[in-house]
C-alpha cells in the first residue's frame, strides 16, 4: 500500500500541498492524462453517432422515423442495459480486457445492422441486430472517469486516503467533454450520411470505435489496478474481501438514488431532443432545430466549465439537493412557449442547471463506492442518462404527435420532478459511510472485527 501511495503522490500533487487553487490547468498539468484523455476523445465520437446514424440509415431505408426512432432505442435500451456489466468487469478484470474484444464485437455489431438495414431485411432482425450494437458500447466515458479518480487519490468508504478537491474539476471536464461530443457527433454523422452515403454515419461510427477504443486501451500505466479477489480461499478476512469485491455498485443505496437522479437528466435530454425538432416542423424551420438545440447545449457547456473553476466551500449533498430543484424549475415553462426567442432562452436556462447537477452527481458517487466498484458505478449513472433519455423520446414524440409539439415539453418536467421526489425522500442514502462506522451490508462497507 505505501508504494502504491509513493505513486500517485509522484504523479499529481493536491492542491494544498503545491498552494495553487484546483483549477483546469492544474488537472491537466496532471502527469499522464493526455496519454488517455486524447483517444478517450477520439473513442467517444461514436457514443454521440449511433442513435442519429441508426435513425438517418434505417429512415432512408424503411422510409419511416417511427421504425427508425424505434430501432435506435432499442439500442440505447440495451445499452443502458448492459454498461453497467461491462463496468464491472473493467473493474475486475482491468480496462484493456474488457475493451480489447470489446471494440472488435461492437464494430462487428454495427456491420452486421448495416448490411441488414441496406439489403431490408425484415423489421424483426433489424431490432435483433440492434441489440448486440447498443450492449457492445465501449463504455469510455466511465472508464475516463475511474481513471480520474484513481490518479487523483479519490478517497472511498473502505479507504483513507482523502480524495482530491480536484476530482469536482475532473467532474466538470468530463461533464464538459461529453457535451462538446454530443455537439460535434450528431454534425458529423449527419453531414457523412447527407454528403456521402446513408451507412456513412455508422460506418464512421464503427471505425472510430475500433481506433480510438485501441488507442485508449494500450495506455495500461493510467488505468486504474483491477480488484480481484480470489474467493473460498485465505483467511476469513480474505473471504469477507472476495464477497464484497463481488458485489455489484448498485447494492450501495446511494447508487440506486443517483441513478433515479439521473433518469430524470436522460427524460430531460431525451425530450429535449424531440420536442425542439417537433416544435421547430411544426413552425416549417426545421433548420432552427440544430440552432436550439445548441444554445440548450451551450448552457450546460458554459455552466460546466463554470463549475470546475469554483472551489466550493458547500458539500456535493448540499449542491445537488440546490441544483437539482432549480433544475426542475427550469424546465416548467418549457411547455408554455410559443416564440423561437423565448423556447432558445429557457433552453439557455435549462442546460445552465443540467451541468451543476450532472458533475455534483458524478463527484458524489465517487466518494459512495469504494475503487473496486468505481467504473461500474458510473456506467450505472451514464446507463440511466441513457435509458431515461431512450423513454423520454418515445414519450415526447407520442405526446407530439397526439396533442402537438409543445405538449413534448412536457415529459422534461415529468422526469426531473418525479426524480426530485426521489431524491428528497432518500436524500439521507447519499451521505458516505463514515470510515470509522460499521454498516450491515453494501459495497464498500467495512468488514466487522470484534473489540474488547
Amino acid at each position: 500500500m505505501a508504494s502504491t501511495v509513493t505513486k500517485r503522490d509522484s504523479t499529481t500533487q493536491s492542491p494544498q500541498s503545491s498552494g495553487k487553487r484546483p483549477g483546469y490547468g492544474q488537472l491537466l498539468h496532471t502527469r499522464g492524462a493526455w496519454t488517455f484523455l486524447l483517444p478517450g476523445f477520439l473513442a467517444r465520437q461514436p457514443f454521440a453517432m449511433l442513435t442519429i446514424g441508426i435513425v438517418l440509415l434505417v429512415e432512408h431505408t424503411t422510409g419511416s422515423f417511427g421504425t427508425a426512432g424505434a430501432v435506435s432505442a432499442t439500442a440505447g435500451v440495451s445499452m443502458a442495459l448492459c454498461a453497467p456489466q461491462s463496468g464491472k468487469l473493467a473493474d475486475r478484470f482491468g480496462q484493456a480486457a474488457v475493451l480489447f474484444p470489446g471494440v472488435l464485437i461492437h464494430a462487428s455489431a454495427i456491420s452486421l445492422l448495416t448490411a441488414l438495414a441496406l439489403l431490408d431485411a425484415p423489421l424483426w432482425a433489424l431490432f435483433a441486430a440492434a441489440v448486440p450494437a447498443g450492449a457492445s458500447v465501449p463504455q469510455i466515458g466511465p472508464m475516463v472517469r475511474a481513471r480520474w479518480a484513481a490518479m487523483l487519490g479519490g478517497s472511498s468508504p473502505s479507504g483513507a486516503q482523502a480524495a482530491s478537491p480536484l476530482m469536482t474539476t475532473a467532474a466538470a471536464f468530463e461533464s464538459v467533454t461529453d457535451e462538446f461530443t454530443f455537439v460535434i457527433g450528431p454534425v458529423l454523422a449527419t453531414a457523412l450520411c447527407a454528403g456521402i452515403h446513408p451507412a456513412a454515419g455508422l460506418i464512421t461510427e464503427a471505425g472510430l470505435t475500433v481506433v480510438g477504443g485501441l488507442l485508449f486501451a494500450a495506455q495500461r500505466g493510467t488505468q486504474p489496478k483491477p480488484h480481484r479477489v480470489a474467493a473460498g480461499t485465505g483467511s476469513g478476512a480474505d473471504a469477507a474481501a472476495a464477497a464484497e469485491s463481488g458485489r455489484s455498485a448498485l447494492s450501495v443505496p446511494g447508487v440506486r438514488v443517483l441513478a433515479a437522479v439521473f433518469l430524470g437528466i436522460g427524460a430531460v435530454f431525451g425530450g429535449m431532443q424531440v420536442s425542439l425538432t417537433a416544435f421547430t416542423e411544426d413552425l416549417g424551420q426545421p433548420g432552427l432545430n440544430g440552432v436550439l438545440y445548441g444554445i440548450f447545449a451551450a448552457g450546460n457547456m458554459l455552466a460546466g466549465i463554470a463549475c470546475g473553476a469554483i472551489q466550493w466551500r458547500r458539500s456535493p449533498q448540499w449542491r445537488l439537493l440546490t441544483a437539482y430543484p432549480l433544475l426542475t424549475l427550469a424546465t416548467a415553462p418549457l411547455w408554455a412557449a410559443h416564440a423561437v426567442p423565448m423556447l432558445g432562452a429557457l433552453g439557455l436556462l435549462v442546460g445552465l442547471c443540467i451541468a451543476p447537477a450532472l458533475i455534483t452527481g458524478y463527484t458524489l458517487v465517487e466518494s459512495l463506492v469504494p475503487a473496486h466498484a468505481r467504473t461500474e458505478a458510473f456506467t450505472w449513472l451514464t446507463g440511466a442518462v441513457a435509458l431515461g433519455q431512450a423513454a423520454a423520446a418515445t414519450a415526447a414524440g407520442q405526446l407530439a404527435d397526439g396533442f402537438g409539439p409543445s405538449a413534448g415539453f412536457l415529459v422534461p418536467l415529468a422526469g426531473t420532478g418525479l426524480a426530485l421526489v426521489t431524491l428528497l425522500t432518500l436524500r439521507g442514502r447519499l451521505v458516505p459511510a463514515s470510515s470509522g462506522r460499521v454498516a450491515a451490508r453494501g459495497v464498500g462497507h467495512r468488514v466487522t472485527v470484534s473489540v474488547d
